[in-house]
């Protein structure tokens, strides 16, 4: 009888301990997803942060150039109405389709730009400019640093056996900051 309590008290203890491995290793898990989860948002966060900065700088850029260029008024309701979706974006995945938009339309604003010298040489429009360009590179640097977290993120909640967890506690997998279609042409500008 000793022998059996014994023997049932090793296979006991090798059960909880088992048990007690398993659950940390679920707990460490769920802990690294939450984390790295976090860690997405607070980089798209960042993202929105510089996107709404170049979003402020639009409509003084757009006065600017207008006082020079009144005629070029499709231009100006490209960049308008580009501008306008940004703000009415939901989600992320909107979020980024806007933007690439307004990126386009802001292209082609810099191109009417080219036709006016008295424009080019004006001290307001080169401040808005270095601004619009500065951002622009911070806007990159964060869509950098947000595709990086995502692509960790992703890899993360996919990797066997992590993969069962993220199934289990809800972790999907997030989106890239992708460049919208037809980012690689140049915008094409006709002033006829």
């Amino acid at each position: 009888m000793k022998k059996i309590l014994i023997i049932l008290a090793i296979i006991f203890g090798i059960l909880l301990v088992i048990v007690f491995g398993m659950f940390s290793w679920v707990k460490n898990s769920y802990n690294s997803m939450v984390t790295l989860d976090e860690e997405v948002n607070g980089a798209w966060a960042q993202v929105e942060n510089v996107l709404q900065r170049r979003f402020d700088l639009i409509p003084n850029l757009v006065a600017t150039v207008k006082g020079y260029a009144s005629h070029e008024s499709e231009v100006f309701i490209q960049v308008t109405e580009a501008r306008s979706k940004v703000g009415g974006a939901g989600t992320p995945a909107q979020r980024m389709q806007a933007e690439g938009e307004l990126s386009s339309a802001l292209s082609r604003l810099m191109v009417v730009v080219e036709n006016y010298p008295q424009l080019k040489a004006n001290t307001n429009f080169i401040m808005l400019q270095d601004q619009l360009e500065g951002t622009e590179n911070r806007i990159s640097v964060e869509r950098g640093r947000y595709n990086e977290t995502v692509r960790l993120y992703n890899t993360i909640i996919r990797q066997f056996p992590q993969s069962f967890i993220a199934g289990m506690f809800g972790f999907d997998k997030r989106e890239f900051f992708e460049a919208s279609a037809g980012a690689e042409e140049a915008p094409k500008v006709s002033f006829e």
